[in-house]
């Protein structure tokens, strides 16, 4: 393989699944970088068909990646994350800043697999980054210096971002990233409860998506805590007290927490591995 500058204009990924999708299409919907700057790795062309459809570029070799782009996102597995680094680590140099999204996967263990001084970046993103929707945590390994700035232009227009100490990314992954899993749980729930009373299925799902959507909203741009935000609708519909309740009794409440501490707890396992 001919020796070449990486193109600052690419984005690398390795990895070419659902949330490395969500993140370049993301990307190109900000503005950020054109569809053709966009290069994915993975070892089969089962995900990197979707990909070149999309107008990306892709290929098979991780090494490829790493010579041609000086940004290069990680979006593999976390079992698989710790071999692909090894595979790519004698081709890294000072110009790369390396990216990985890959729950459990601490930021000792990513500089341990690297060369000395690699800049490093931990971050846990979600789904909801491929409408610019997402939220996203960022936590700098020693040697990432002032890429701060890059990093929060790099995700401007794709999520809502903290950078936060390492210990919170477990827990933003549990909240944030399996918590669309957890929100989509609730809007189907909502949903079918109105169907059960004789609403139609897609209007139902409808209305339950804008609820979220618009409870969101509120609760961002208003800053309020989600409890005045319930009280208000409380003394607006006395409806809601009794579906409150019923919500209580069903222990919504605990079981939402009791989810946010099992992934938690699973993220945490993952880095053990």
């Amino acid at each position: 393989m001919v020796a070449v500058s990486p193109d600052p204009r690419l984005v690398g990924f390795m990895g070419a699944g659902r949330m490395a999708e969500a993140i370049a299409q993301g990307l190109i919907r900000a503005g950020k970088v054109e569809a053709q700057h966009v290069l994915a790795s993975a070892p089969t062309d089962r995900n990197l068909c979707h990909f070149r459809a999309l107008g990306f570029q892709t290929t098979h070799s991780n090494q490829e990646v790493l010579q041609r782009c000086s940004l290069v996102i990680f979006a593999t597995k976390p079992q698989v994350l710790p071999a692909v680094l090894e595979e790519v680590a004698p081709m890294v140099t000072a110009e790369h800043i390396l990216v990985s999204v890959a729950a459990g996967v601490s930021l000792s263990t990513l500089e341990e697999l690297l060369p000395p001084k690699t800049r490093v970046l931990w971050v846990s993103p979600n789904l909801p980054c491929v409408v610019q929707g997402g939220a996203m945590v960022m936590a700098r390994g020693l040697h990432a210096g002032s890429y701060r700035e890059q990093g929060k232009e790099l995700a401007g227009g794709l999520w809502a971002y903290e950078e936060e100490p390492e210990a919170y990314l477990d827990i933003h992954t549990a909240l944030s990233d399996s918590g669309v899993a957890f929100v989509c749980t609730f809007s189907e729930a909502l949903a079918e409860g109105a169907i059960k009373m004789g609403m139609p299925s897609s209007l139902a799902h409808r209305i339950a998506a804008q609820t979220l959507l618009g409870t969101a909203k509120m609760l961002q741009w208003e800053g309020q805590h989600p409890a005045q935000l319930r009280t208000d609708v409380l003394t607006l519909a006395r409806t809601t007290a009794y579906g409150l309740h019923a919500l209580e009794q069903g222990g919504l409440r605990a079981a939402a927490m009791s989810a946010v501490e099992a992934a938690t707890y699973w993220a945490k396992e993952l880095s053990k591995k």
